[in-house]
């Protein structure tokens, strides 16, 4: 056994999910680097996972990413950490990189995740950001169920894929079993919170922050033209690709444990 195994390096990996999912959706993922050796934190972002919040009730991204913000802040003045997020995670992701930087982000690896340098939040061509970073799901027909808590003539306020959607759109080369279980935990997503993702240059080193993209090939949410977009308008430090669904932490775990442990020996190379 090589010496890089039998005494892995000492990464603690954050793992933040997408919308409607939760700190569940990684347990293959933190078991394989668990079983490694490697220190895992799977977050629950508000409303999400078993986090109790009403999706209703939330109005700003800073509310929705409370969580991972809050437990970044609470880290030991010594420790960094490795961060990884999945499709709407990256927008979270985005966010702890303007406020931490280097000082407590080793890296940020996005898996078919939003990676948008200030999110919504830009004076550049709004139709071309909406292109990159919002699904379109249409030829699949009406795919969303939507909450109207603020009132009919309002803009949602939580919406999620309809069952009889959720495995042909988000899962449809995972293992029946894993959609199976997903359909039973996915939660409405806080739409306007989402919505809200605007970032600001807040005077960290964030651009000096490693980031790597996990490119999903058969992607049906986050498109290769919209993937292939974010990466030319905030180009990482490596990419890769995988055959993956949008849910690549069910359709190809080893392979997405394996892309994330080889992109962070990197940074002990």
């Amino acid at each position: 056994m090589s010496d890089s195994v039998s005494n892995p390096p000492k990464f603690h990996f954050v793992l933040v999910h997408g919308s409607s999912h939760g700190g569940w959706c990684w347990f293959k993922i933190r078991c394989l680097m668990e079983t490694s050796g490697y220190k895992v934190t799977c977050v629950d972002l508000k409303s999400a996972g078993i986090d109790p919040s009403d999706p209703n009730t939330l109005f700003t991204f800073a509310e929705y990413n409370k969580p991972l913000i809050e437990f970044l802040f609470n880290l030991p003045e010594d420790e960094k950490v490795i961060l990884v997020g999945h499709s709407a995670g990256g927008l979270s992701l985005t966010d702890a990189l303007h406020k931490f930087g280097s000082k407590k982000i080793q890296m940020a690896i996005y898996v078919a995740a939003n990676m948008l340098k200030y999110g919504f939040n830009t004076d550049e061509d709004v139709k071309e950001v909406s292109f990159i970073a919002v699904p379109d799901l249409s030829e699949f027909a009406d795919v969303n169920e939507q909450t109207f808590g603020l009132g009919p003539d309002k803009p949602p306020t939580s919406m999620i894929v309809k069952k009889e959607f959720q495995r042909k759109i988000l899962y449809n080369m995972s293992p029946m079993e894993d959609s199976t279980l997903a359909s039973m935990l996915l939660k409405p997503a806080p739409a306007m919170a989402l919505g809200d993702a605007k970032f600001e240059e807040q005077g960290s080193d964030a651009d000096k922050v490693r980031r790597v993209y996990i490119k999903t090939s058969n992607d049906r949410v986050i498109k290769q033209e919209q993937q292939d977009a974010m990466i030319r308008s905030w180009l990482p430090s490596e990419i890769f690709d995988i055959e993956s669904d949008h849910s690549p932490f069910f359709s190809a775990p080893f392979i997405v444990f394996g892309s994330i442990i080889k992109a962070a020996v990197t940074l002990v190379e």
